[in-house]
């Protein structure tokens, strides 16, 4: 009888621990994992992956200018976008741009700088982008895009790896997509081989008073060091997009020598008399016809 209550209670045990897919599984299967514990370890690695900001295509491009935000298509044209981002991204040529982890909806940054888990060989690691560097700015008006050279400030576990420029391109589709890609650029991470590590950008947030462009990322490595992760981030341009002056200030009048001045007056042919003609004595004025 005892067995037979003992048997009971393991049986519960097993129903509540593994719940409705217990009854899914063999005979087998329960004997050789009770617990089924790699199914578990399935839904824990799942269940991480969803705490993670997906990479998703923006719903709306809000875009800021003259302290109002809106939506770029219900205001604005791709064109204007365009000009925009040219001016925003000129201004900011040859200059470091800061990069922070940040939330959709307030656009406000929670960590200076983004991080990913990554494998460096067989040592689990975290990299770290916390700026980028605008190297040089190139426009193709016909396709809307804009080609850029930037170089990430790359970190993982306290080092800082050797990395190349990277290619990118900054393309303005419609009003519902700008996504700036790039070809992969290569990083040192260990002393065998070079890792290649692309980025995706999907611009959703452009704030053109303050210099800030917000999006959801996507960094995948691949080589020696691999892994990747996705979020949303913020890059944090120091200078704005301002406009040209209207009022262009005339140079100034740049006064000349005493030397100048006499050879001017000695060089400046007589002037004209302006008094009026005489004719034996008479002075004869003009007659205005009409």
């Amino acid at each position: 009888m005892s067995r037979i209550k003992a048997f009971a209670v393991l049986s519960l045990i097993l129903v509540t621990a593994s719940s409705c897919s217990f009854w899914n599984r063999s005979l087998q299967e329960v004997i050789n994992d009770p617990l089924d514990k790699e199914h578990a370890l399935v839904e824990d690695t799942t269940k991480r992956r969803v705490h993670m900001a997906p990479l998703q295509m923006p719903r709306n491009i809000v875009v800021c200018r003259a302290k109002q935000c809106a939506p770029l298509k219900l205001s604005m044209s791709k064109e204007y976008i365009y000009n925009s981002l040219v001016q925003l991204l000129q201004n900011n040529n040859n200059q470091r741009a800061l990069v922070c982890a940040a939330d959709t909806g307030g656009h406000s940054c929670y960590a200076h700088y983004i991080s990913l888990p990554i494998t460096v060989g067989i040592t689990p690691a975290y990299m770290y982008v916390d700026s980028l560097k605008i190297s040089d700015v190139h426009l193709t008006k016909s396709e809307r895009s804009i080609k850029l050279m930037l170089n990430y400030n790359v970190t993982y576990n306290g080092q800082t790896p050797e990395c190349a420029p990277d290619k990118t391109l900054l393309f303005v589709k419609n009003t519902d997509n700008i996504v700036m890609e790039d070809e992969g650029y290569q990083c040192k991470m260990t002393t065998i081989g070079t890792t290649t590590v692309k980025t995706l950008f999907l611009i959703d947030y452009i704030d053109l008073d303050y210099g800030f462009i917000g999006g959801y990322y996507s960094i995948g490595l691949s080589g020696p060091a691999y892994g990747g992760g996705s979020g949303y981030m913020l890059i944090r341009l120091p200078n704005i997009s301002y406009p040209l002056k209207a009022n262009l200030p005339a140079p100034e009048e740049v006064k000349p020598t005493e030397g100048q001045a006499k050879a001017a007056a000695y060089m400046a042919p007589p002037a004209a008399s302006t008094a009026p003609k005489t004719k034996d004595g008479v002075q004869v004025f003009p007659i205005n016809r009409k």
